[in-house]
């Protein structure tokens, strides 16, 4: 017979039994009063209202309604209570259903243990849809709970999965490997040999074995959810969850040529595997310290799981290194201060154009119009692997600046046409976007993403203006305004004050990510956590010296290339308890209103709680203190 070794203990999980984990966290909606049940439920229903009232998302609400009221062992006749909530109404009881559920005796001590069953409910099925992510990040608001939480639960649940361990006898290990030899030829057939080698289901060495992921998935989601996993279609679902055989993003590399597009790749960032991925998309290649696609994103720390798309280098370079002439030469043909603060400062809205510009500006023509091409071909293939769930069933944040963001853009224009393109995005960061900026033109993508849609814009960025105005018929550009789209998703940032051109997108990344509310390292450490947690290849000394050393605010813009933590090396991290603002050295950055509204610009204050970053910002309450957004969010506290 087969021996068991105990599993490793986690500080987590000291002083309670197995026994006593499972009743504790088997169903933990199940074990709650009549009123709080109910609660709970309603609680659920008027957020997705709330979130996601949009006619073809009618569908998703009821189906987790229906699902949640089984869930939670309620009788039928609470049903149609629940799908009125969903379908819009009650809204004004959110507060009160908040209040009965936290009084609940088992939630006194302890209210992220709604969280957790929160998760357990959304990843029954092996999938974790983007919306349901947005409605955990809500409730957990609601419930005020620090959003952190949210993180460290979903880390815990990976940790299990990852990291228990049994022994195995002789003959059960064979038995296994010879189970295994049978499944493996099919297993190449369908991912390659490069994805063999870019990892296994959810990390674990040899493939998903049955009774290691039941043993771990037992501590968070009960006996019965963990037996569900450790049966045939447990395994299945578990591994749809992460993408083919785990490998994912990484097991992906575009074989052949397909269209315009030469190079399509997926560069990991990080190390580790993680319930929601993040991919960063950069807008063009320089010379130098800029010369990879990693470069500018060195700082990026939004997910434990983070990806580079490699899309295109020859044409990028080419891109890179024409922007660079174009500067110099026209630094060099006018009289570089007196340019800087009077002509440059009105160029932008021009519609001729001085001769001499036009004269300079032809080195770029031809490699500009090049990669506006392409990246609008790259983005509609990016479209296709995420709807092919080549990620697995997870949500993902897209982030890009420049042609990076345009990616983005077409991405989102060619989900948007397809009918199973929700819950796939979470949340998306566009940073100087060359594209069309008119709401109607971003309206498909309220369908797509579920989360946030940030414009990050500088009315300065006469480069963008100039090169991209000569070379198109639109006059709206998203990267030169905010877009007008009246939705409780769009966010647009006026970056202006941390950036004073476009060049500035790529070396002054860290600070414009803290801008718009995406994490860096530095928010990491900010939050309670220390380098010898974020990154085991970090010494103690180093982390007190970098510790030490780091200001608390940046004396100017050219001092933050040199407040990245740890520059190149692939980072890890785990999630704390604590939270803590870390956009201190990012003030003056501000989602602004498209119609300047002065009602607005009076909600500048600091939310009394935290704020879902899935429902009014990626990084909650970090830009808050200094916003006026541009549409009235009805979920935002300071309008509650």
């Amino acid at each position: 017979m087969a021996t068991k070794s105990q599993p490793h203990q986690r500080p987590w999980r000291k002083g309670t039994s197995q026994p006593e984990r499972d009743e504790a966290l088997e169903c933990v909606g199940r074990q709650l009063a009549e009123p709080g049940k109910f609660a709970y439920a309603a609680l659920c229903a008027i957020s997705l209202a709330s979130l996601f009232p949009e006619p073809e998302d009618s569908s998703y609400r009821t189906e987790v309604i229906e699902s949640l009221v089984k869930w939670l062992d309620l009788s039928e006749g609470v049903l149609p209570a629940m799908l009125a909530f969903a379908g819009g109404l009650g809204g004004e009881g959110t507060d009160t259903f908040a209040q009965i559920l936290l009084k609940e005796p088992l939630l006194e001590e302890n209210p992220k243990i709604i969280t957790q069953d929160l998760m357990s409910f959304s990843l029954k099925d092996g999938r974790y849809d983007a919306r349901a992510r947005v409605l955990l990040a809500h409730i957990t608001w609601l419930l005020r709970i620090p959003l952190v939480e949210l993180e460290a639960l979903e880390e815990h649940l990976l940790e299990c999965l990852n990291e228990e361990e049994e022994e195995e006898s002789e003959t059960a290990e064979a038995s296994r490997k010879k189970k295994e030899r049978r499944k493996r030829l099919k297993r190449y057939l369908l991912i390659g040999l490069a994805t063999v080698g870019g990892g296994t289901v959810i990390g674990l060495t040899g493939g998903l074995a049955a009774p290691l992921v039941a043993a771990g998935a037992a501590t968070i989601i009960g006996s019965a959810g963990a037996a569900a996993l450790g049966s045939v279609a447990g395994i299945a679902v578990m591994a749809s969850l992460f993408g083919a055989a785990g490998a994912g993003l990484t097991g992906y590399k575009m074989k052949k040529r397909v269209g315009a597009i030469e190079e399509f790749e997926f560069l990991p960032l990080t190390e580790g595997k993680q319930l929601h991925i993040t991919i960063a998309i950069t807008g063009w290649l320089s010379t130098g310290k800029f010369g990879s696609f990693t470069a500018p994103w060195s700082s990026l720390l939004q997910s434990k799981e983070q990806y580079c798309l490699a899309w295109e280098s020859k044409y990028l370079m080419d891109l890179g290194n024409a922007l660079d002439s174009l500067w110099n030469g026209l630094v060099n043909m006018m009289a570089q201060e007196a340019l800087k603060y009077t002509v440059l400062a009105g160029i932008v809205t021009a519609l001729t154009w001085p001769a001499s510009l036009l004269t300079v500006a032809s080195v770029i023509d031809n490699p500009w119009g090049v990669c506006l091409h392409r990246s609008a071909e790259v983005g509609k293939h990016l479209a296709q692997i995420l709807l092919s769930r080549q990620q697995g069933r997870r949500p993902v944040t897209l982030i890009g600046f420049s042609l990076g963001a345009r990616v983005i853009y077409f991405c989102l224009q060619e989900m948007a046409k397809e009918k199973d393109c929700q819950g796939i995005i979470e949340d998306v960061v566009l940073l100087g976007a060359p594209v069309e900026g008119e709401a109607k033109s971003w309206k498909p993508f309220t369908k797509v993403v579920a989360g946030k849609i940030i414009n990050g814009y500088c009315r300065g960025d006469w480069l963008l203006g100039f090169v991209y105005r000569t070379s198109s018929v639109q006059l709206n550009v998203a990267g030169l305004q905010p877009v007008a789209l009246d939705d409780r998703r769009m966010v647009n940032m006026d970056l202006s004050s941390v950036v004073s051109g476009h060049l500035d997108y790529m070396k002054q990344m860290d600070t414009i990510l803290k801008a718009v509310g995406i994490k860096t390292k530095q928010c990491r450490l900010e939050e309670g956590g220390t380098l010898a947690v974020l990154s085991p290849k970090v010494t103690e000394s180093q982390d007190q010296a970098l510790q030490n050393d780091a200001p608390a605010e940046p004396s100017s813009l050219g001092q933050e290339e040199n407040a990245d933590v740890v520059h190149d090396a692939p980072w890890s991290w785990e999630p704390v308890s604590s939270h803590e603002l870390c956009l201190r050295d990012s003030a003056q950055a501000r989602v602004s209103d498209p119609r300047e509204s002065l009602e607005a610009r009076e909600q500048q204050k600091l939310p009394s709680r935290e704020e879902p970053f899935s429902t009014n910002s990626s990084h909650p309450s970090d830009y808050s203190q200094t916003t006026d957004r541009g549409t009235s969010n009805p979920l935002s506290p300071t309008s509650r």
